[in-house]
């Protein structure tokens, strides 16, 4: 697809989805500006020189996406402290994932948390992921964040819900599908900020000279509604802290 647009001579390509999108657009030229959504680690996966100077073809709107890994954690442990076991979900294709894995298990260690680590990068593996955590018996789910993820939010919100799992997400768009609970900061603002970049670049701007946005808001959504389904009671200490409570 990224190879197409390239032969077709687009005068600008925005690579949305995660890593691999503007990893492809950028495999495909070196001279078409690329405006990217959404990436945990641009200067290691060699899309920008750096943050500030991105120096080439490619800029756009960073994530911190595998650094909330353990953030996550902590959270999802404070909701069920008791929890003997809690699970991690990943996709073993996102290219970020080595390093969500090293910052979850970082957290686990030292709150001494327990972690059944699973993988899964299509629906069926998703089902079987989520067996595992009931067969189990761990008391808390943490799910990576990840674009397939993000974009199949309704059947991982309805296994969560089906087998009695609470489960802390990466978006607020989880939420509102019906999930737990979410950590992160809000997707919309980086594709409003990548839409900025695209008109600043169609209107004369350099890529290399647009510096790498990064987030500087993160919000706590918690959905009550599924927590009485669940049997869950929000400790205070979480609801203070929440930038919004969906009842």
């Amino acid at each position: 697809m990224a190879s197409e647009l390239v032969s077709r001579q687009v005068a600008l390509i925005i690579a949305a989805g995660g890593d691999r999108p503007v990893l492809a657009a950028k495999a495909a030229t070196s001279t078409i500006p690329i405006v990217f959504t959404g990436s945990d680690f641009p200067v290691r996966l060699g899309l920008v020189a750096s943050l500030n100077r991105p120096g080439g073809n490619v800029t756009g709107a960073s994530l911190f996406t595998s650094e909330l890994q353990g953030k996550k954690l902590t959270l999802l442990h404070e909701l069920v402290p008791k929890a003997r076991l809690l699970a991690t979900l990943v996709n073993p294709t996102n290219p970020s994932t080595a390093t969500a894995i090293e910052d979850v298990q970082k957290a686990a260690r030292a709150i001494k948390q327990q972690i059944l680590l699973l993988k899964a990068s299509s629906d069926d593996d998703i089902t079987s992921a989520f067996e595992a955590v009931a067969r189990q018996r761990a008391g808390g789910l943490l799910v990576a964040q990840d674009p397939y993820f993000l974009s199949r939010r309704e059947h991982l919100v309805g296994l969560a819900a089906r087998h009695g799992i609470p489960a802390i997400y990466e978006f607020r768009e989880f939420v509102s599908a019906g999930g737990l609970m979410s950590y992160g900061n809000r997707i919309t603002d980086n594709y409003r900020l990548a839409g900025n970049y695209a008109g600043r670049i169609l209107k004369g701007a350099k890529p290399a000279d647009l510096p790498v946005q990064q987030p500087t808001k993160f919000e706590l959504v918690i959905n009550l509604k599924t927590a009485k389904t669940l049997g869950l009671t929000i400790p205070q200490t979480l609801l203070l802290r929440a930038d919004q409570v969906v009842q």
